[in-house]
């Protein structure tokens, strides 16, 4: 299994984010993690990635444990997010951009500098490359010499993911990709992470557009009050009683 999780459990105060929640992610394209706002999916991502550190319970990636490492070790392992909000460097080109968030670069050490300034040229060509490609992937090649800060808010979204994609991830998770962005740059993310999951890289995205969902992911898995409360197909997610009382309330609330 890619990602599993064995009785993970997060609490802030008397607050129980997240409860018990156990699952494994295989090789399976795009998977989805759906509920209500506040059932606890955002701190689920950010215990996966080390940003928190889960109060009980394990974490496995590729067989190897990491429920108490760092986020950037855990990145280099080929496990990477994107966040809700868009972190990109506004003042940077969108090439530079893409180029700087490249791990493990030889001209990051001073002394490779000067001692091995022709391995430093050839592996920045490489790394430029690198971008031009992730560009032309995400539809911005009319837009690699502008200022981050100038695109529109979805097209730093797309920035973003290219940055991920930087990489090398093995799986990428998306907190919420579409919010915010217009529906025509919406049906291009669709493209895009299709042709992602092509190149061999899982996706593990938090949505809360749910014709989008049901296009996108084999497989959903439904939060509920820091609860996993169901693993199945959109279709199955449709009609199951816990997933509808989720979104809708009891019965006895609802009157």
């Amino acid at each position: 299994m890619m990602l599993r999780l064995q009785k993970v459990s997060k609490a802030f105060g008397a607050l129980q984010a997240v409860n018990d929640v156990s699952f494994e992610l295989a090789a399976e394209g795009i998977t989805g993690l759906v509920g209500p706002n506040g059932s606890g999916k955002s701190t689920l991502f950010h215990l996966i990635t080390g940003f928190y550190h889960a109060d009980h319970g394990r974490i496995f990636f590729n067989h190897r444990s990491i429920e108490r490492l760092p986020p950037h070790t855990i990145s280099r392992f080929g496990l990477t997010r994107t966040f809700q909000h868009t972190r990109v460097l506004p003042f940077l080109s969108v090439l530079d951009n893409l180029i700087i968030a490249a791990p493990s670069q030889l001209g990051e050490r001073f002394w490779t500098l000067f001692f091995k300034r022709g391995r430093v040229h050839r592996q920045e060509g490489e790394l430029r490359e690198k971008a031009l490609e992730v560009i032309r992937l995400l539809a911005l090649g009319r837009h690699a010499g502008e200022f981050a800060g100038r695109l529109s808010y979805g097209q730093q979204k797309l920035l973003e993911l290219g940055r991920v994609l930087m990489a090398d991830p093995r799986l990428v998770l998306l907190d919420e990709p579409t919010a915010g962005i217009n529906p025509s740059l919406i049906r291009q993310l669709v493209d895009i992470l299709q042709r992602i999951v092509e190149r061999g890289i899982q996706i593990f995205l938090i949505e809360h557009n749910m014709p989008l969902v049901a296009e996108l992911c084999s497989r959903v898995l439904v939060m509920d009050s820091g609860e996993l409360i169901f693993s199945g197909t959109a279709a199955q997610a449709r009609t199951d009683p816990r997933v509808i009382e989720a979104y809708l309330g009891r019965e006895t609330d609802a009157a």
